[in-house]
């Protein structure tokens, strides 16, 4: 978004797991109005892994639910189909689970050529795993979704599994200690909250930051 006068600049750092169901339901709720604030807004997103030592070849993801969740998992799974119902989607228990930092390399590689084409991957990311029954530690469903969303070079990138680690181990570490949960959010690298918000919470708090105390991350 370019600058205009009178027009707050804001970022919006968000840590969070492909894999993880608030994550996008925080992501759908909190811009619904963001659009109509008069900001210049840039978000960008982070990695953490809910589960660092998934496996890579992965599970049923009905499976894992209930061996993480046990006689709780159908009341939970009940509970997030209402709320994903409630946003106009069907949430998709069938597919796999597993290892989340190929998804994440990629995210991190698509941010390099531009915040809005890491934040439209993503979007498409939680959209295959939640919505579509697809596995997205899957090379080919990581690389249909970045084709689809104009990430360029992504055939290559996914080849090697060594790109782009080390940046992703680094990200992980940064923000180790300052995460509990996740979504979390970093707002002009100062305000800091983690869990879902309703749109009002997130419009209260950007109306109250005055564009001189924005503040950019250090890369």
């Amino acid at each position: 978004m370019g600058e205009s006068s009178g027009r707050k600049r804001i970022q919006i750092d968000v840590v969070s797991d492909t894999v993880c169901p608030w994550c996008f339901v925080g992501r759908r709720t909190s811009t619904r109005r963001w659009s109509n604030l008069r900001t210049d807004l840039t978000l960008r997103w982070h990695p953490f892994l809910l589960s660092p030592s998934a496996p890579k070849e992965g599970i049923k993801k009905s499976e894992f639910y209930r061996q993480k969740f046990g006689n709780q998992s159908e009341s939970i799974n009940s509970r997030m189909k209402q709320v994903f119902q409630s946003l106009g989607y069907e949430y998709d228990l069938s597919g796999l689970w597993g290892s989340t930092l190929d998804s994440h390399r990629l995210i991190d590689f698509a941010g390099k050529q531009g915040f809005q084409k890491q934040h439209d991957l993503v979007e498409e990311l939680f959209l295959n795993y939640f919505t579509q029954g697809k596995y997205i530690g899957d090379r080919q469903v990581l690389l249909e979704a970045a084709e689809k969303v104009g990430v360029e070079g992504a055939a290559e990138f996914l080849e090697d599994p060594s790109q782009g680690l080390n940046e992703v181990k680094e990200e992980l570490g940064r923000y180790a200690e300052r995460v509990n949960g996740v979504p979390h959010y970093l707002i002009n690298g100062k305000e800091e909250f983690s869990g879902g918000r309703p749109p009002e919470a997130f419009c209260g708090l950007l109306k109250l930051l005055p564009s001189e105390r924005a503040h950019r991350l250090e890369k």
